[in-house]
């Protein structure tokens, strides 16, 4: 079985810690921003013997450059949406079938087989931003489920083409457009998990999630909220059946940073910086060291508690702008 091949198959940790010692050594020889930020911190890859002493690169590098190992032309360059004055993030992607088996095999793990499933989508559509990983993703699961679509602002034939569909169904899309629905429309939805993507900075007021999502269930009449974690410089994406606390598969992982020395990483439960294992960044770097801050618990699932500050508005906030 290759490398790349083993990052699906993990079944416990000894695999997973031996895999990312493999794939540290090779991107540190051969994806060049993480070698030279090794540099600059003076790290001496053959001294990494340990899961806990592999380094994080701070995930901005992904802004100023091709962090890519791969020996092929990418396929596809996924980028971050920007507004004006933000610099987009860039994530060269060698292989759609790589990216189309990690989301594929993270949602089956998650909800099943997508074909039992109708996916609607309060997102652009494909051709609308055609670098948005995530709407790579939703336009892909939505084809191999068969039935659902885009709705962007159509609120009334989403309702409408919902209460039609007998298959169970997920209402994806960003935060304000998902309480926007909710607050207009009050569809009180039948059979239909709804699943919130993150943020709606500069759409409406950011609340805290478990307000907002108490807004949400009562417009949707549904009990709990659903989200999926992911972002442009990802393979991979955690997701959250309720209460904003997110779990991984086999192949990611998480931990937590002290904010103020990016060295100070703990696996065990903590707040902090959030770092992210993504061994699927098979040809980026598989170690990011995010804005993010979370809560890491016992069993390895995460809370997303804010932005660390001056950092910049996350990618699917802007999607629509």
């Amino acid at each position: 079985m290759n490398e790349l091949n083993q990052v699906f198959s993990i079944r416990d940790h000894a695999a997973f810690e031996q895999l990312c010692l493999s794939v540290f050594r090779r991107q540190a020889e051969q994806c060049a921003p993480y070698r030279e930020y090794l540099t600059l911190m003076e790290i001496d890859p053959s001294a990494v013997q340990r899961l806990k002493q592999i380094p994080f690169l701070p995930i901005r590098l992904f802004k100023q450059r091709d962090v890519y190992c791969g020996e092929q032309t990418p396929e596809m360059v996924f980028t971050s949406s920007a507004t004006t004055g933000m610099t987009p993030s860039r994530h060269p992607m060698a292989s759609l079938a790589l990216y189309e088996r990690a989301f594929s095999e993270a949602f089956r793990l998650f909800y099943g087989a997508e074909q039992q499933w109708s996916i609607y989508g309060l997102l652009p559509n494909y051709l609308q931003r055609k670098g948005s990983s995530l709407i790579y993703m939703v336009d892909r699961l939505i084809e191999t489920c068969g039935s659902g679509g885009f709705y962007l602002d159509q609120y009334e034939q989403l309702i409408a083409d919902m209460a039609a569909d007998p298959k169970p169904k997920i209402l994806l899309g960003v935060s304000y457009a998902l309480w926007d629905l909710a607050e207009r429309y009050a569809p009180q939805l039948q059979n239909t998990i709804v699943m919130e993507t993150g943020g709606m900075k500069g759409h409406r007021e950011e609340l805290p999630k478990e307000a907002f999502h108490k807004i949400l269930c009562e417009g949707f009449g549904v009990e709990q909220i659903h989200s999926e974690y992911g972002m442009a410089e990802l393979t991979s994406q955690a997701y959250s059946k309720g209460a904003n606390r997110f779990y991984c598969p086999p192949w990611m992982r998480v931990a937590v940073r002290d904010v103020n020395d990016p060295l100070d990483v703990r696996f065990e439960a903590g707040r902090g910086g959030l770092n992210i294992i993504d061994l699927a960044n098979y040809y980026s770097c598989a170690f990011l060291q995010t804005e993010d801050v979370a809560r890491l618990h016992a069993d390895g699932s995460f809370e997303v508690e804010g932005r660390i500050d001056h950092s910049e508005i996350r990618g699917c906030n802007l999607l629509v702008q």
